[in-house]
């Protein structure tokens, strides 16, 4: 862990080596949108419908506007003709008359083309504004049922997933992929994906119309998309760096808070609080140094843009103004290609939020889909079938295990264990006493020999039938914030509560549990914080009772109890366990001395093995261990007594 943090929070601002797949963008956001359109294609049609009418009605504004203004000229006109007509009146005052109703008559279909205009502006306006809702209001109902829906794969991703791979990656690393970086590919949905498909329209409508308009003023008006593209490019390329570091950091920020914590006690304790403090800190500035570097991205990219933007529409103006000027262009025309740039602005902006969220989406779908795409080292095979417990016979072929490569943990290791009979296993620490547990419910597969159960290969046998006929009751009493008939019941739920407090009898918790205030239904806190390390293990024993599986495992489980209740408990468990194959691993002998038989592991490999008698008979490891655990042998240690035989055996 100190290397971890090491590496990772002392110098959190290193730079990356990770090579950036540049193809991964238009795969990762492709995928993006077929979920979406996979879940909701009722919802994804709607939008795409209500974004396509609105850019229709968007666009027909610079139309409507270039009319007015040309039925305003002309307005204009017939005001100044009426003017010159009633200065005439004098001399020509049949003729003026006439000339007088005429422009009286044009001024009036003007001015009625010029309200059925601003009417149809209102109505486009309005149609573009519901439009727009509409299609806001689907994108955000589509983006939360795809979050919801990655939610529940990456749950039950991990939930599939080898115990390998979670000893692998940090806890931390998995909450954020499957928090923050899942948010960041919903997100797309939303702020990029339909508004780049209304980007899309109104650019790729008006420029259609621009230049079927106007070749040169269409030219000079999108002269800046070249250049526009180019920053984009770039910039997309650059968040995907930034966003990948950030990413990277708030694991690590998330990793720091989840361990401080669940090790508060430990951090008081010993007044490490300074240090915690700068440990955060360290991660959080460099996650803030990413973050400015994304603005400063986004924004130099939009500087570029506007100014680009802003030059083509004033040498569109210019040229258009040319032309109006000499007369080749109405008014009503330049007005039309200013408002199609008007139009266009809005969208020209957004292109930048557009990369963002793309360059964010693409980054933290690929993390996501990492994760999602796995399969796990321990799974059924093709064919697997259910276990049909006979008599429940376990049986340990010449087992060879390694966690790595070229790192034997096990080897050769032997054994037959039928219902009825107690295993006992010792072993100094690293001995391979916790993987032999490990192998039995296939948290991993052996990589040498095989474990059987009734002569069936385990690896035949569909994990979950497997798993409901072992039952592993380990050191570590992990307990969740719920009820104690909740933790008790956790492996059958559907439990009554006779069995229930049968099974907190056999573990010798019964009575403090019926002492509680709420008795069964008093909450234990967060990983059983309300109780002792000796009532958790005990809670953790009655749990492990309450299914009743064909095979028990203990794994050192009574450590934390005191010798008189462990007598009890072992007692108890006896009679529970008296028809079932059993499977006792302690450094406590007390909790296995009457095992039928003990074997005795040293660096992975079976150096004894008998009844607790013929192993004392031995004089060898095990009798060792039992001379130092009841003091026979005051202050000979293990090692003491180890070297004194092997030079009486050299002697001999």
């Amino acid at each position: 862990m100190a290397a971890l943090f090491g590496d990772s929070v002392r110098a959190p601002a290193a730079p990356d080596n990770t090579p950036i797949d540049v193809s991964a963008m238009p795969r990762v956001l492709r995928r993006i949108a077929l979920e979406a359109a996979r879940l909701e294609p009722r919802r994804v049609a709607l939008a795409m419908a209500a974004s396509l009418a609105g850019a229709i009605a968007s666009l027909s504004l610079p139309r409507l506007f270039g009319r007015a203004v040309n039925e305003a000229q002309r307005l204009a006109g017939v005001a100044a003709r009426t003017h010159d007509a009633a200065s005439e009146t004098a001399r020509h005052a049949l003729g003026a008359h006439a000339d007088t109703v005429q422009a009286a008559a044009q001024a009036d279909a003007a001015r009625h083309t010029l309200l059925v205009t601003a009417g149809l502006v209102i109505l486009a306006t309005v149609i573009r504004g519901v439009m727009s809702m509409s299609a806001n209001y689907q994108a955000e109902y589509v983006s939360q049922k795809v979050a919801y829906q990655y939610r529940l794969d990456f749950f039950r991703q991990l939930q599939r997933l080898s115990f390998g791979f979670h000893d692998r990656i940090h806890s931390g690393d998995l909450i954020t992929r499957g928090m923050l970086d899942l948010e960041g590919a919903r997100s797309f949905i939303q702020n990029g994906l339909l508004i780049a498909l209304t980007m899309l329209l109104l650019v790729g409508i008006a420029a259609g119309q621009m230049i079927t308009t106007d070749p040169v003023m269409a030219a000079l008006g999108l002269a800046f998309t070249p250049l526009a593209s180019l920053v984009l490019a770039r910039m997309g390329f650059m968040l995907r760096v930034t966003w990948l570091h950030v990413q990277r950091l708030m694991s690590i920020l998330t990793l720091t808070m989840e361990e401080n914590l669940q090790g508060i006690r430990v951090v008081r304790s010993f007044a490490a609080r300074t240090f915690e403090l700068v440990k955060f800190d360290s991660a959080a500035n460099a996650a803030l140094a990413f973050s400015y570097q994304r603005i400063v991205l986004r924004f130099r990219a939009v500087s570029v843009m506007t100014l680009s933007f802003y030059g083509s529409m004033g040498a569109l103006l210019w040229y258009g103004g040319g032309r109006v000027a000499a007369g080749t262009m109405t008014p009503g025309r330049l007005t039309e290609f200013l408002t199609y740039m008007t139009l266009l602005q809005s969208p020209i902006r957004q292109i930048a939020m557009i990369v963002a969220a793309a360059a964010r989406a693409t980054t933290s779908g690929s993390r996501l889909f990492e994760i999602l795409d796995l399969s796990p080292e321990v799974a059924d095979h093709p064919g697997a079938k259910e276990l049909a417990f006979m008599t429940g016979v376990l049986r340990f072929e010449h087992v060879e295990f390694a966690y790595d490569p070229g790192a034997p943990v096990l080897r050769d290791i032997s054994f037959t264990l039928s219902p009825g009979q107690t295993l006992g296993i010792v072993g100094p620490p690293g001995s391979g006493k916790s993987t032999i547990a490990n192998l039995i419910p296939r948290f991993y597969d052996v990589t040498g020999g095989r474990v059987t159960i009734d002569g069936v290969d385990v690896r035949d046998l569909t994990l979950a039938s497997l798993r409901s006929h072992v039952g592993l009751v380990q050191q570590e009493a992990f307990l969740f914030d719920a009820t104690v008939t909740n933790n008790v019941a956790y492996a059958d739920p559907w439990a009554d509560e006779t069995r229930i407090e049968t099974a907190a009898r056999t573990a010798q918790i019964h009575d403090y549990v019926a002492a509680l205030p709420g008795a069964y239904e008093t909450r234990v806190g967060e990983r059983g914080v309300a109780l002792s390390g000796g009532q958790r293990q005990r809670m953790s024993i009655a749990r492990g009772v309450v299914p009743g599986p064909g095979i028990m495992i203990f794994d050192d489980s009574t450590a934390a109890i005191d010798a008189v209740t462990e007598k009890k408990v072992r007692e108890a468990l006896a009679e529970a366990t008296a028809s079932k194959a059993t499977i006792i691993i302690a450094h406590r002998l007390s909790s296995l001395m009457h095992a039928d038989e003990i074997i005795v592991l040293e660096a992975g490999r079976i150096v004894e093995r008998g009844t607790h008698a013929e192993l004392l008979a031995l004089a060898g490891e095990y009798a060792d261990l039992f001379a130092l655990q009841t003091r026979a042998e005051q202050g000979l240690s293990i090692a003491d007594a180890r070297l004194r035989r092997k030079l009486a055996a050299a002697a001999g």
